[in-house]
């Protein structure tokens, strides 16, 4: 099948060559270029982007609201009941979570979450940790290491 695939081409005729406008009078398309004469169509094709036929354009009629910040600092959320995939007394960093597929693409941040529970004893670094987080983590015997802020663009 793939050698019949590799060679498939277009019937005769299939393919008409591309129309060059504007190349004469003899040509059929010269002067104006099937454009006409003057107007929107004749300068430019189409409208301008977001053009709404000289009405308020929306982005000038909605009111502007909020704040995007422009820098945001891009944070990974683990759950301590992701934890317990390490075996006990393990100490549970970025590159560790990254191995095991829990945190994935770049990040500026490292939050631990406290859904679910954990039982065993885990050395956790990260840069923040929900207050139940870490209270799981040290009822389980373990020990929670806060990570400096990364430096920031």
């Amino acid at each position: 099948m793939a050698d019949t695939l590799s060679k498939l081409a277009k019937p005769e005729g299939a393919t008409r060559p591309k129309t060059r406008v504007g190349r004469g009078t003899g040509s059929g398309l010269g002067k104006t270029a099937g454009r006409g004469q003057k107007g929107q169509y004749a300068r430019r094709r189409g409208f301008k982007p977001h053009f709404e036929g000289g009405q308020t354009p929306i982005q000038r009629r909605l009111p502007k609201r909020g704040f995007a910040n422009p820098f945001p600092l891009k944070t990974a959320e683990v759950n301590v009941s992701a934890l317990e995939a390490f075996d006990a007394g393990a100490t549970v960093d970025e590159k560790l979570l990254r191995d095991h597929k829990l945190v994935r693409g770049a990040l500026d941040r490292l939050k631990i979450l406290g859904a679910g529970e954990i039982t065993k004893a885990l050395t956790v670094a990260a840069h923040a940790f929900s207050k139940s987080a870490a209270s799981k983590i040290e009822k389980a015997g373990g020990k929670v290491v806060l990570l400096r802020p990364k430096a920031t663009r």
